[in-house]
């Protein structure tokens, strides 16, 4: 060593660059990963709290939104990415590092982010929430990644089609096998129809406005936002969609609650129950699965245009609280319990119409909830199974002879759908009410490509909504 190296003093330790924004979307990841959270729950606390304390803009928020979800759809896609880029099984990584890496890889791969500006901003995250050594580790591995576009890193991590289809698409689309091997079951068709069908799956979905019926309108809607801040639905006649950036609390109707965030999925199931032709009274109806409210709030406003009555039932006494809140101000009379659908404490043949929503996977609802893909397991459809039966069996008790039952699911996936019905029709599993199936078709007009019938399955790469899936049933003896 010379004299002059000797006597250089040496570098100061430079502290991390904290950036507020890449911040609130590791906090958030971590969230969803260690507590099961739901980025949509956990996100709009954290951005409200940056903005109160003045460390967000507008701008700033749609990055870390866009960070977030973009980070959580494309997961399995990235995780392949990182897993060719590192000497160790990909489980061996600590989650924390993977969330810093997987950020890195989305604004490498996904976003128009600079690639200097990608990674510098990913290692000053690494240094500030992992440390200085950790962040030469993601610092390797991100230099690696930025090496090629996302494009060629799929050719290179994903098997051929022609050798393994459903994993292929799997890494491809970023969706776990299994997930791809249900929906191309329920889907059916060749290679395009999935194909759209996982790459909707991956798109930002547009906020949808539900007009709650005597309380506004749509007209009313549309006048105070303003030309090109919304549009009409395309199919729900109470539908309203927001321009991309919009924010509904921001609206007085919504905060009022004469207008609530729907997708237009769940009200074309609501309005379709609604509108089932019956003979005989039509007094009573009621939702027996309402949290958190959506589907009650529309079903009551439409019950209150009849002079009928909605009863809301929730098992959760915090989601009835929900139903509460969304069905304050109806403009008919309702009333909200908290009651177990598979043991009501209402007396059979009540009602003239019955929905029951069921719980589900949430299949249906990938592009709202990203995360619901990698927290589900093919198991988990065997714990809903015998609720779905039970909700569906008592709900057939609870209507009258000649009532009409709406069996509804945010899942494409047959084992919830039309499995469960043909289960409950045909007494496996336990005996119910005698029942025929109800064309639901006719009952969402001008929807496109709704099947054979009599059943309905709507799809996010078809019709623009939630995968919702509804069939009617008339009660005959």
């Amino acid at each position: 060593m010379s004299e002059q190296s000797r006597r250089r003093p040496p570098k100061p330790h430079r502290r991390p660059k904290k950036d507020p924004v890449r911040i609130l979307a590791f906090e958030a990841l971590r969230a969803v990963d260690e507590r099961d959270a739901y980025a949509n729950l956990v996100l709009p606390p954290l951005l409200k709290k940056a903005r109160d304390k003045g460390d967000f803009d507008a701008r700033d928020a749609a990055l870390a939104t866009e960070l977030v979800y973009g980070t959580l759809r494309r997961q399995g896609t990235y995780d392949a990415i990182i897993a060719a880029c590192i000497d160790r099984p990909l489980r061996e990584v600590d989650p924390p590092v993977l969330d810093v890496l997987a950020l890195g890889a989305h604004q490498l791969l996904g976003t128009r982010i600079p690639t200097h500006a990608a990674v510098s901003a990913s290692v000053e995250l690494a240094r500030v929430v992992l440390g200085d050594g950790r962040a030469k580790f993601v610092n390797a591995v991100l230099r690696k990644i930025s090496q090629d576009d996302l494009d060629t890193w799929v050719e290179r991590v994903a098997p051929p089609y022609d050798e393994d289809a459903e994993d292929h698409l799997a890494v491809v689309h970023s969706h776990p096998r299994w997930v791809v091997s249900a929906l191309w079951d329920a889907l059916g068709g060749g290679r395009a129809g999935i194909e759209d069908l996982l790459e909707a799956d991956n798109e930002r979905p547009e906020v949808t406005l539900v007009a709650r019926p005597g309380r506004t309108t749509t007209g009313e809607l549309l006048d105070v936002l303003g030309e090109g801040s919304a549009l009409p639905g395309r199919w729900s006649p109470y539908a309203v969609r927001l321009a991309e950036g919009g924010e509904p609390g921001a609206i007085a109707a919504v905060r009022e609650g004469r207008a609530g965030v729907q997708d237009e999925g769940s009200q074309l199931v609501a309005i379709a129950l609604a509108n089932a032709p019956l003979e005989g009274s039509d007094e009573r109806w009621l939702d027996g699965c309402a949290g958190p409210g959506g589907k009650a709030a529309l079903l009551g406003a439409l019950a209150a245009g009849r002079g009928a009555t909605l009863l809301a039932s929730e098992k959760q006494p915090h989601r009835a609280r929900l139903v509460d809140r969304a069905l304050t101000g109806n403009p008919g009379p309702y009333q909200v319990i908290a009651a177990d659908g598979t043991r009501p404490p209402w007396r059979p043949g009540s009602f003239d119409r019955v929905l029951v929503d069921v719980p589900c996977s949430g299949l249906g609802a990938l592009r709202r909830r990203p995360e619901a893909r990698w927290r589900r397991r093919p198991e988990d459809l065997e714990g809903f199974a015998p609720l779905q039966r039970g909700l569906l069996r008592e709900a057939l008790r609870a209507v009258r002879v000649g009532g009409v039952v709406g069996y509804a699911t945010c899942s494409p996936h047959l084992a919830e759908t039309r499995v469960v019905v043909d289960d409950v029709l045909r007494g496996r599993g336990g005996p119910a009410p005698e029942a025929e199936l109800v064309d639901a078709r006719p009952l969402m007009p001008g929807v496109p490509a709704l099947g054979d019938g009599p059943d309905v399955q709507l799809w996010p790469h078809v019709h623009g909504t939630d995968a919702m899936y509804l069939a009617l049933l008339r009660r005959t003896a």
